[in-house]
């Protein structure tokens, strides 16, 4: 694992599953506890098991190139697992697989995406990287279809970004959490306890500098609530709102952080259909069609 990613998980802002949250935490804590090895300096490489899949309609691409793909073929992009901005020697971060959605968006082979969506949510700095790039793919008249097993949290916002959200399956799939948390660790009584002590100091004219995070290590978070994390709920609704038009806002708790299963995901709104990675494809040739008509009848 590489510093930074380290960092993200101690510091970050997150919009997660409370179930993806807890999964991670007896490995964070086998980590400071140094029970398992860290090796910042010995040469690796990402599992041959790429979470990125880069193919056509005719199967993948030769040498996994977008350009190697026959004219109109669609690009199923994946991305599973918890989100990070930035790569490490074991996972792709969305900074990568946005360029990579860039890359099938500048592809004239490619005439739509399809974005293969496993997650519970991640880090909140990791969503626009993907919204960036999903908006670019549409500005290049490319639709992108968000095929998905469980979209929660973050990974909710990135797919609200597509043109169309399909489920998987109606079994395991699962849609919503739209909300956020922030979690950090105090590791300062451990470090204390082994010698260390800490000191902060503070120019004159900054009194408000990191105020709302060191109420929140004294047990109080209201500021950090108000300053932090409810501005970026705000956001997060505002864009499902937006995005997704048939939502049924009254229904309890769709804004406030509750998950839905497959088919009441379907009839709140949260998501457009259930299907299969070859309806996906589907629907996005179709849709790539009527965008071209309709880019001709513009003109």
């Amino acid at each position: 694992m590489f510093p930074h990613t380290l960092s993200q998980i101690m510091r970050g802002v997150w919009a997660i599953r409370p179930e993806d949250a807890l999964a991670q935490k007896g490995i964070i804590l086998n980590i400071l506890t140094s029970k398992v090895k860290n090796d910042y300096t010995t040469p690796s490489k990402l599992s041959d098991d790429c979470p990125i899949i880069r193919c056509s309609d005719n199967g993948e691409c030769e040498e996994n190139r977008f350009d190697s793909a026959p004219k109109n073929s669609v690009a199923v992009i994946s991305f599973y697992g918890t989100m990070v901005k930035y790569g490490d020697l074991c996972t792709y971060g969305t900074a990568e697989i946005a360029d990579v959605i860039n890359e099938a968006s500048d592809c004239d082979q490619i005439c739509a995406i399809v974005l293969r969506i496993d997650s519970g949510g991640g880090a909140v700095n990791s969503i626009a990287p993907l919204t960036c790039a999903i908006n670019y793919a549409q500005s290049k008249n490319k639709p992108v279809i968000a095929l998905c097993d469980v979209a929660a949290s973050a990974a909710y916002w990135v797919a609200a970004a597509c043109d169309h959200i399909m489920a998987e399956n109606n079994i395991s799939s699962e849609f919503g959490s739209i909300g956020v948390m922030c979690s950090f660790v105090d590791v300062r009584p451990v470090l204390e306890k082994q010698g260390y002590k800490f000191h902060e100091i503070y120019s004159d004219m900054s009194q408000d500098k990191n105020a709302a995070f060191h109420a929140a290590l004294r047990g109080e978070y209201d500021k950090i609530k108000e300053e932090d994390l409810n501005p970026l709920a705000l956001s997060f609704r505002d864009h499902v709102i937006k995005h997704r038009p048939n939502l049924i806002e009254s229904t309890p708790g769709i804004l406030s952080g509750k998950m839905f299963w497959c088919n009441d995901a379907l009839s709140n709104g949260l998501i457009d259909s259930i299907g299969n990675i070859d309806d996906a494809c589907a629907l996005a040739k179709k849709r790539a069609g009527i965008m071209a008509v309709n880019n001709l009848l513009n003109q």
